[in-house]
């Protein structure tokens, strides 16, 4: 029997080295994701969305992201779930992307904000028609009595919208604007590679390796 304590990997597939990565972490991370994407890596793109609730109680869950430029790192949701909640009473969060194949962490953290109507607007029109009627059919993070009531309301707004279904009030996207990234590179020994970039008051970024 195999104990978890005793479960280890050793880390050898790469190096994050401070001259080889870019200055600038968006090109650092638009770099790393491609490197994921071709690497044919299980589900490149999501990553873990953790936010912090009135009563200073931490949630996470996984998410998937819909875009990233020079303004922050956007992703796509129901505005009333728990994490729609927690962004509306502190609206800062912390993302993480864990590409286990190439021995890869990213940490991303900063304010919240919600991205415009025609964004959202836009985003919801190229979704497929299933998932569109889904955004109307599932009341997230509320408690329903079972099954059928998701299978009763995707009937109710098939019927009533057809195939255009509009965005919902309640559903939209959200977008991270960082102040701070973490790039972690797994290394032999426990001694993995860490680099932080802070924003600085200038808009400047500060690169500064980290212990392991």
């Amino acid at each position: 029997m195999t104990h978890i304590a005793d479960l280890r990997k050793s880390y050898e597939r790469d190096a994050l080295d401070e001259s080889a990565s870019h200055v600038d972490p968006l090109q650092q991370f638009d770099r790393w994701l491609k490197e994921a994407i071709a690497a044919q890596v299980p589900e490149p793109n999501a990553m873990t969305l953790a936010t912090v609730a009135s009563n200073l109680r931490p949630s996470t869950r996984v998410v998937l992201i819909k875009g990233y430029d020079a303004r922050g790192i956007t992703w796509y949701t129901n505005y009333s779930s728990r994490k729609g909640q927690e962004l509306a009473g502190n609206p800062y969060a912390a993302l993480q992307f864990h590409w286990v194949e190439l021995e890869r962490v990213v940490r991303i953290e900063g304010r919240v904000e919600k991205v415009s109507a025609g964004e959202s607007d836009s985003y919801f029109k190229s979704r497929p028609l299933d998932s569109r009627i889904g955004a109307w059919a599932s009341p997230q993070s509320e408690v329903i009595p079972g099954r059928g009531v998701l299978v009763a309301n995707v009937a109710k707004y098939a019927a009533q919208f057809l195939l255009q279904p509009p965005r919902p009030p309640h559903w939209g996207g959200y977008r991270l604007l960082p102040d701070n990234w973490q790039f972690w590179q797994g290394r032999k020994s426990r001694l993995h590679d860490r680099l932080r970039y802070t924003l600085e008051a200038e808009g400047n970024w500060l690169r500064e390796r980290l212990a392991p």
